[in-house]
């Protein structure tokens, strides 16, 4: 009896994790959903945790049931588990349709504790960033397509020194043609992946719809129960084995800092039919008035400093166009005074990755209170082209990855526990 209850209260544990992380409310291919409002282009939205104040979400965002937070200056958000059901996760207000992420964290090490930074659609469209508690040489990126879980082979594993102990800048880049993975100032992407990648099945499983911005750290695997019972073993591998929690232990991830740039006009973005396709997104903001929404201060180019930013944050307004892209965002390490970011503009449709070109620019800085700000950003810098390749073991030079992913082999009462269980985005070994 005591086996049975502690599996139950770890597969419970799991579930809610899960839940916290990759949710929908609505699923617009499957039925009319509200709109979803956006940040629009041309205002970052930079988020520095380090200025926060209380326990409260900061502008901009919303804290997932049962989430406690706390800031400091020292090290901004703390996403700190104590207990086996803990799941921190916070996610932004607003939607971004294509466009640039770029946090400064450091995961949380501690074997089952897996940390995460994704993007998340309100139909299950997803790009990842993953961290393993028990791995300090490597960091997963991953994605999904409209909640598919049939497969389990996307998630590539990049070396990195002190994956989980030490600070790193993380970057996500979206356009309509491809998703580029980058890790702190490189101007060269540890991934590419491309619309028509074998794995998105002609571009169905590519992320592309509006996204919503989550950041959290959940367990992976609860106890020893749950590392025996064959319905979640196959997590608690991939997690590295159970957690340990005895009263006294809590794993921390903590966040600095987060710039977010929209590459559509804002307003709000609803879906014209249920298909999911990118050019079925539509926004309610067109012509001159394509991204007017929210105000124009400029961010902090060291996001990652000490130095507050305005709590002001874009506002919808409404008429009707459909999404573009060109715009920049950037987050970085303490002390700096330019930061490298990534630019949006797209690759057209047939072009290889190998032959993509990657933009390094600045951004200039500004202040104001509250940890939150908007606004533009200046450019410049220098480009590099994106070399195709495998992922070597250099954590100098982060080197390109195309396609190629670990792979795990699951039984069938596995997979249906962790599709429905354990979430989309979280259990892929």
């Amino acid at each position: 009896m005591r086996f049975t209850i502690a599996t139950a209260t770890a597969v419970l544990s799991a579930l809610q994790a899960a839940n916290a992380q990759t949710f929908t409310a609505c699923d617009p291919t499957k039925k009319t959903c509200p709109g979803d409002s956006g940040i629009g282009n041309g205002k970052p939205f930079v988020t520095d945790f380090t200025t926060v104040s209380g326990t409260d979400a900061p502008t901009g965002w919303t804290y997932a049931d049962g989430t406690t937070m706390s800031y400091d200056s020292a090290n901004g958000a703390n996403f700190q588990i104590s207990t086996k059901t803990g799941a921190p996760t916070i996610s932004t207000s607003q939607y971004i349709m294509f466009g640039n992420v770029s946090t400064y964290a450091k995961a949380s090490p501690g074997t089952g504790i897996v940390s995460s930074f994704i993007l998340e659609s309100d139909d299950l469209d997803e790009i990842d960033w993953e961290w393993l508690g028990s791995n300090d040489a490597s960091v997963e990126s991953n994605f999904f397509g409209k909640g598919n879980v049939t497969s389990y082979d996307r998630a590539i594993y990049h070396p990195i020194s002190q994956a989980v102990t030490g600070w790193h800048t993380y970057t996500i880049e979206w356009t309509k043609d491809y998703v580029k993975w980058y890790v702190d100032d490189m101007v060269t992407p540890v991934r590419i992946l491309a619309y028509d990648d074998p794995k998105t099945i002609k571009g169905t499983q590519f992320p592309q719809t509006p996204m919503k911005i989550k950041l959290g750290n959940w367990v992976g695997c609860a106890d020893a129960a749950a590392a025996a019972d064959p319905k979640t073993q196959g997590t608690c591998e991939w997690a590295g084995g159970p957690a340990s929690f005895d009263g006294s232990t809590s794993y921390s991830m903590y966040v600095k800092n987060i710039s977010i740039s929209d590459a559509g006009c804002g307003g709000t973005y609803t879906y014209s039919d249920m298909t999911g396709s990118f050019d079925s997104i539509k926004s309610s903001n067109e012509g001159a008035s394509c991204g007017s929404s929210g105000s124009s201060s400029s961010p902090s180019s060291s996001a990652g400093s000490s130095s507050a930013a305005s709590s002001t944050t874009a506002s919808a307004t409404d008429s009707a166009s459909t999404v573009s892209s060109g715009t920049t965002s950037t987050a970085s390490a303490p002390n700096s005074t330019t930061t490298a970011s990534i630019s949006t503009s797209t690759v057209p449709a047939g072009v290889s990755p190998s032959s993509e070109n990657a933009t390094a620019t600045g951004s200039s800085s500004g202040s104001g209170s509250n940890g939150t700000s908007t606004g533009s950003g200046s450019t410049g810098g220098a480009t590099a082209s994106a070399a195709g390749g495998a992922s070597s073991s250099s954590t100098s030079t982060p080197q390109i990855t195309t396609n190629s992913a670990s792979s795990h082999k699951y039984g069938t009462v596995e997979l249906v526990v962790m599709a429905f269980g354990l979430g989309v985005g979280y259990l892929v070994m």
